[in-house]
């Protein structure tokens, strides 16, 4: 007999979160059960494969007990069966129960073949007794009719008599009578007057239509860069250069070379003008060396990547690998430069953050705070810094400090995401509990409970805009993304939402905003990147890729928007308004 291996089963259950959007889940169930070490190949299992295997087991165990009845009828529906009846009982008792459910159907079809028979005897008596009565009714008609043809005679006499008598009343009155008729429809044709003519054409459908149409950026604009094997997974741009970075599930990061000539030429990017990051030796598709995320320092000339076998690696711009950085138990998930550029902060599902001292090459502090994988993390100075987790909490850490210096408690799920603002004086926060939370450091509970989102929020961004910023004299705002399909602007002085961008139709992974502020990049799983105007809260540019997005950001500049896919490509795309 056939069984399943509890490595299959556990490759499944990896496969239904990672395609349910639990991506913490899969990345914990993946690396505690080994799954980068099971031989099965990924491509070879259908999507949805754990919910087909539980249906089919669920069938055949259906089938199984009606097959058992030697019941000579099984053309007909036999779902007799409830799924918790199927799960919750063994074959026996669902042979008896289907047994029962048979001879009730049988008990019923008698009675309604005795309610035939019965109906078709009433059917005959009330035929006779009709036939009886439309007799009577046809004598009874012969009868009236005699009277009102005795009737009619007598009126045509009567008339025949007074006829040159009536005849000139009759014309008069007919006159007045259409006279009468002509003014009530000129009347009625005024009253009506504005309502004739044809209605106002409604033009907001074919504007939209247009609007789409124009808002759609030609491939000309696009270009695409292949050289991934696996879905990508990160992207960021140097704050200094027209380097373009991205982080893949195919054991490499990479360095594109960006430059205006490209559009021109159009297409697809050569191999010339990038670098290959390997964070393997020999082959590129050992899934726990996945480059899960990245980020350059300020001055762009270092990247630094996070992977999925626990080691930070620090890159030159050149592509040589400058620092192995290893002291995590588990992947690492997030990690950020300083300011300053002298540490670098790794967040890992091992439940720690460790601040490394970029100079010495080695670890300077490590924080295990958290009960559970750490999620985010994000400076807030040079030497303090916010940390999330699946543990539903929010720990503010400082170097050379052994507890937290401030803690954050009030989600009620999985914190994805950490962001302070331009200024370090506000932090927002996004959960699995469908809320976003503004918190700062003068009090212990949330500023502002942001609850307008209906399924997880993914992500949260500040414009690069109020005080602190190049843009000080625009309005401060907040930005989050959903599996809700929607991106939401927030007004964070009052707490209150300012837009609900409902251009996506699938969860949405990432948003960025432009460097002036004026716009918002958001990536979704449909396949979509939209470029939405804030001051008029509607999209001014679309593109449709071939995969999921998984991240979106903006050059420098703000002329060029980046895409990752999950089809192992990236776009950039050029913005001009």
């Amino acid at each position: 007999m056939t069984s399943i291996t509890s490595v299959e089963l556990n490759y499944l259950v990896f496969r239904y979160l990672q395609e349910s959007g639990f991506t913490h889940s899969a990345f914990t169930l993946g690396y505690e059960a080994g799954i980068n070490k099971c031989t099965i190949d990924g491509s070879l299992v259908p999507p949805g494969a754990l919910i087909t295997f539980v249906q089919k087991g669920l069938q055949y165990l259906e089938m199984e007990a009606n097959l058992s009845n030697n019941d000579a009828e099984m053309d007909e529906d036999f779902s007799f069966l409830q799924p918790l009846d199927i799960i919750t009982k063994d074959v026996n008792q669902l042979r008896q129960m289907v047994k029962e459910k048979r001879k009730n159907i049988q008990k019923d079809r008698n009675k309604d073949r005795d309610k035939d028979k019965d109906k078709e005897v009433e059917r005959e008596h009330e035929g006779e007794r009709g036939r009886i009565r439309e007799k009577e009714r046809t004598e009874k008609e012969k009868e009236r009719e005699k009277e009102r043809e005795k009737e009619r005679e007598k009126e045509r006499e009567k008339a025949e008599s007074n006829k040159e008598r009536e005849k000139q009343p009759e014309e008069l009155a007919y006159r007045d009578m259409v006279l009468d008729q002509e003014d009530k429809d000129v009347a009625r044709h005024e009253e009506n007057g504005t309502l004739a003519g044809p209605e106002p054409m409604d033009i907001a459908t074919t504007s939209t239509l247009a609007s789409q149409d124009a808002c759609e950026i030609h491939s000309s604009e696009v270009t695409i860069l292949e050289g991934h094997t696996s879905e990508v997974c990160a992207c960021a741009w140097s704050p200094t250069g027209s380097l373009l970075a991205s982080g893949s599930g195919d054991s490499t990061a990479r360095i594109w070379t960006i430059s205006d000539g490209l559009f021109k030429s159009g297409g697809k990017n050569s191999p010339l003008n990038v670098l290959v990051l390997k964070h393997v030796k020999g082959r590129t598709n050992e899934k726990s060396k996945d480059v899960t995320t990245l980020d350059w320092n300020g001055e762009g000339t270092l990247l630094a990547t996070g992977s999925y076998d626990g080691q930070a690696r620090i890159w030159n711009t050149t592509g040589d690998l400058r620092t192995t950085l290893s002291k995590h138990k588990g992947p690492i998930f997030s990690l950020k430069w300083n300011k300053k550029g002298d540490y670098l902060l790794t967040g890992s599902c091992d439940k720690t953050a460790i601040v490394w001292d970029v100079k010495a090459e080695e670890w300077k502090q490590q924080f295990e705070f958290h009960t559970g994988p750490t999620l985010d993390v994000d400076w807030r100075n040079n030497v303090s810094f916010a940390t999330s987790s699946t543990d539903h909490m929010i720990y503010v850490c400082k170097i050379g400090e052994t507890r937290p210096i401030k803690t954050f408690a009030g989600h009620q799920g999985e914190v994805n995401c950490v962001k302070w603002d331009p200024t370090g004086s506000l932090l927002a926060s996004c959960s699995d509990d469908i809320t976003a939370k503004i918190w700062c450091m003068k009090q212990d509970k949330y500023v502002h409970d942001l609850r307008e989102h209906s399924k997880e929020i993914y992500a949260i961004r500040w414009s690069p805009t109020g005080p602190g910023t190049n843009n000080p004299n625009q309005q401060l705002v907040l930005a989050s993304a959903s599996f809700d399909s929607t991106v939401k602007l927030w007004d964070v002085e009052q707490g209150k939402l300012l837009y609900s961008l409902n251009g996506h139709r699938d969860p949405v992974y990432s948003v960025a905003f432009s460097p002036n502020g004026e716009y918002l990049a958001s990536g979704s799983l449909d396949k979509s990147m939209h470029v939405w105007s804030l001051k008029e809260g509607k999209i001014v540019k679309t593109y449709t890729g071939n995969g999921g997005i998984f991240e979106v950001c903006w050059n420098k500049e703000g002329d060029k928007i980046a895409a990752c896919f999950a089809n192992n490509t990236l776009c950039v795309l050029d913005f001009r308004m």
